[in-house]
Order: C-alpha cells, then sequence, then structure tokens
C-alpha cells in the first residue's frame, strides 16, 4: 500500500479490526518513511450475477438500483436502517449463492417481495404495486388479501 503522503511505497499496518457485519477489515497504517499514519478498508470483491431485464436486455448488476428500490417502497415506513441493510445483503448473499453468472430481473425482484414481506405490509403491496403492474383497484385489493392469509414473519 503506498503512502498518500509522500508515495513511498512501503507501509506497515499497525492495528486490524473487523467492522460492520464482519465481512470488511479496517487497518491502521503508518507510512516507513514520513511516519504518517492512515485507515484502510478492505473487502472481498465478490462479483454479482448480471441481470437479464424483460426485453432480454444484459445490464450489471447495481446495488445503488436495488437500494434505491426498496428505499421508495419504505419510504416514510417505520422500519429502522439496520433491517434494511440486512435485507439488502440477503438479497445479495442469495444472488451470490446461487452461482449464476447472469439471473433473470425477475427473480432479483422476487427476492425484493420476499424481504418487504417481512419488513413492513404496506411497503410489500406497495412495491408489488408496480412490480406486478396493478391497472386497477382490485389487483390492490386481491394482493392485500392474499397477503392477509399469509401471517407476517
Amino acid at each position: 500500500m503506498r503512502c498518500p503522503f509522500c508515495t513511498e511505497p512501503e507501509t506497515r499496518v499497525i492495528d486490524s479490526r473487523l467492522v460492520g457485519d464482519g465481512d470488511q477489515i479496517r487497518r491502521r497504517r503508518e507510512c516507513t518513511a514520513c511516519q504518517e499514519r492512515f485507515t484502510t478498508y478492505e473487502a472481498a470483491e465478490l462479483n454479482l450475477p448480471r441481470v437479464i431485464k424483460s426485453d432480454e436486455r444484459r445490464e450489471p448488476f447495481r446495488e445503488e438500483k436495488l437500494r434505491t428500490g426498496l428505499l421508495r417502497a419504505l419510504e416514510k415506513r417505520p422500519v429502522p436502517s439496520e433491517r434494511i441493510e440486512h435485507a439488502l445483503a440477503e438479497i445479495k448473499r442469495s444472488l451470490r449463492s446461487g452461482g449464476e453468472r447472469e439471473v433473470a430481473s425477475r427473480l432479483i425482484g422476487d427476492l425484493v417481495m420476499e424481504q418487504l414481506r417481512s419488513l413492513d405490509r404496506v411497503a410489500f403491496v406497495r412495491f408489488a404495486s408496480v412490480y406486478r403492474s396493478f391497472q386497477d383497484v382490485q389487483a390492490f385489493v386481491d394482493e392485500i388479501e392474499r397477503l392477509g392469509k399469509h401471517p407476517a414473519s
């Protein structure tokens, strides 16, 4: 690791700690030349599969797009950010564990629906209305009745 102050290529690690959910390491480093200290973060780079859109286009998985969709459904709902982060991590874990190079966007939508069902039922119906393209009020009623038949997780 190069020193950000003097660009010396030799630095030494002073301290290492796990951060977040244990999927990242924080390292305190010291430059052997100028003795300045700085922090680095290390995380495993795991590739998520490419997404096959409904029109057959392929695009890279974008976590920010997933986060935006989830947050939009949960807007103004009483769900702690830790639970939202956990739901995002679960969706990504499911995608990685499948081992596929490409996944249909439909699968990602289903994973989001599964997480929202246990996070917040109002957010679930909001997301479902867009995801399943509800055309009228009856579609909302049908989904709410279906939701009522399954107890909250």
